[in-house]
């Protein structure tokens, strides 16, 4: 198995001959191609070990065979020589992708950067501006834009909401929250994107015994409660706080523990 030297990087995939790096400067060094993409996946990689590598592979070879990309041998292959590439030291959140115009697989590695305990929200609901919700890829430039509205004003991230102001998602993670004892999620019906994180959490909640329900509520309804938002890079953020409109973040009592459960789950690259 061969490793790639310890830098950030583009890698392309060619049937029969794996991965190699881009072609061109401009492609080694680009950081943002997403308005191109049909397809992409990311994860934290730690020290060689990742969260829920299998259902990332899943998710991104089903959503590859939805756009009626390669087929399902040269989208193994490609798989195979993304995990033997993968670094096995430092800290990285690598993203696999699917392009638009040539149907080219590839492998963009980069440094991991800093995670967050807890995380401020932007209280103003955003209206979804995705194309493809379900799919992560084509829209992630829009979402990056969004973001960047969010930080403008005082906050880390946006909430998406639909035309009537219900809560989807944020423009980079899944949205959870309480209500009592019970964890809430929306609904399956709406455009939200199936977060390999999220499902993590619903398994553990229902094996635990723990309710969960579907539940469609305004960004308002979320005021004094209990939020987080998941995702693959940052695990469990509770929300510590909203800007924008006067809301209060409730206590983060059960964040702490689940972030632990979490940090139990890393388990190592697959060989290839």
């Amino acid at each position: 198995m061969t490793q790639p030297a310890l830098g950030e990087g583009l890698l392309t995939w060619t049937p029969g001959r794996g991965l190699a790096p881009a072609a061109t400067a401009a492609a080694m060094t680009a950081v943002t191609t997403d308005g191109k993409l049909l397809v992409a996946d990311s994860w934290l990689l730690r020290e060689g070990r990742v969260r829920g590598y299998g259902r990332h592979r899943e998710r991104f070879l089903r959503a590859c065979a939805d756009c009626v990309g390669p087929g399902p041998r040269r989208l193994v292959e490609f798989w195979q020589s993304v995990t033997a590439e993968l670094p096995r030291t430092g800290e990285w959140f690598p993203r696999v992708e699917l392009t638009a115009a040539t149907r080219e697989l590839r492998l963009r590695l980069r440094h991991a950067p800093p995670l967050g305990a807890e995380v401020r929200l932007w209280a103003a609901g955003q209206p979804d501006p995705r194309t493809v919700p379900r799919r992560k890829g084509p829209d992630l430039d829009a979402l990056a834009r969004l973001r960047g509205r969010a930080t403008g004003a005082g906050a880390q991230e946006a909430l998406l909401v639909t035309p009537t102001g219900v809560v989807l998602e944020s423009a980079t993670a899944s949205v959870l929250w309480w209500e009592d004892d019970t964890l809430c999620l929306p609904p399956p019906g709406l455009s939200v994107l199936p977060g390999v994180t999220m499902a993590l959490v619903q398994e553990r909640a229902v094996r635990s015994g723990i309710r969960v329900d579907h539940r469609e509520r305004t960004v308002a309804e979320l005021d004094g409660r209990e939020v987080w938002l998941v995702n693959a890079l940052h695990g469990i953020r509770p929300v510590t706080g909203w800007t924008g409109e006067s809301m209060t973040a409730g206590r983060a009592t059960r964040a702490a523990h689940w972030r632990a459960w979490l940090d139990e789950l890393w388990e190592p690259l697959p060989h290839s």
